[in-house]
């Protein structure tokens, strides 16, 4: 598969400016061209990777000043740099049979969390406790935020969360960490749109429960 070379897609990574592509906006069609070209640069398309990288840097790169924005203001991780972190998860790694435009932001969404929490732990074990990145349960969809206790407690929730509904903990990484809507979870996850309301709601307020340390609900 092209573009398996960490030093070719680092230079590539590195050639976008993000303060130029800070005002754009998706073109119409941009969804169906992204899956496109996945399949295109999975099949062997070295142009359809050059593409690929135009077409989602800037929406990745906006996902992760998202992410950045809670953190203190002394962080050494920078959007860019978590991009460049996340291209050479996704590119160097094994290849990955891509579907869709929805299914390479949830595989994206699993690397961030990863990056995230590694970064967390890092500077956690420099830091007094009490100083943990604070965050707060937010889609990309919707105004309606839940506060949390801090990213290191939200991922070891997770895993809890996983244990017992895989699903409701797959919906929250992918929309909390990816930024999928709910029509693109929907998809990625084969299941309704209403079932991914569902299941979003009873996540958000059975990890607030865990992490506030009141009882969860019954699903």
């Amino acid at each position: 598969m092209p573009g398996r070379n960490s030093s070719k897609i680092r230079t590539r990574v590195q050639a976008h400016n993000p303060c130029m592509m800070r005002n754009s906006v998706p073109e119409e069609g941009t969804l169906t061209a992204v899956s496109t070209l996945l399949m295109e640069w999975q099949a062997g398309s070295e142009k359809a990777g050059e593409e690929l990288l135009l077409h989602v840097y800037a929406e990745l790169r906006r996902l992760a000043a998202h992410h950045m924005r809670r953190e203190s203001p002394d962080h050494t991780l920078t959007p860019t740099a978590l991009v460049h972190e996340l291209y050479l998860r996704l590119f160097t790694a094994e290849p990955i049979e891509w579907r869709n435009r929805a299914h390479f932001f949830a595989v994206a969404a699993r690397q961030f969390r990863h990056i995230l929490v590694d970064h967390a732990r890092m500077r956690q074990a420099d830091k007094r406790e009490g100083q943990r990145i604070q965050v707060t349960l937010v889609d990309a969809a919707s105004s309606v935020q839940t506060p949390l206790h801090d990213l290191l407690a939200l991922d070891e929730a997770l895993d809890r969360l996983e244990e017992l509904d895989s699903r409701a903990s797959r919906i929250v990484e992918i929309r909390f960490f990816g930024g999928l809507t709910e029509n693109e979870a929907a998809e990625v996850l084969g299941i309704s749109v209403a079932t991914v309301k569902r299941d979003w709601k009873f996540a958000r307020t059975w990890l607030l429960g865990q992490l506030t340390m009141q009882p969860p609900p019954a699903k």
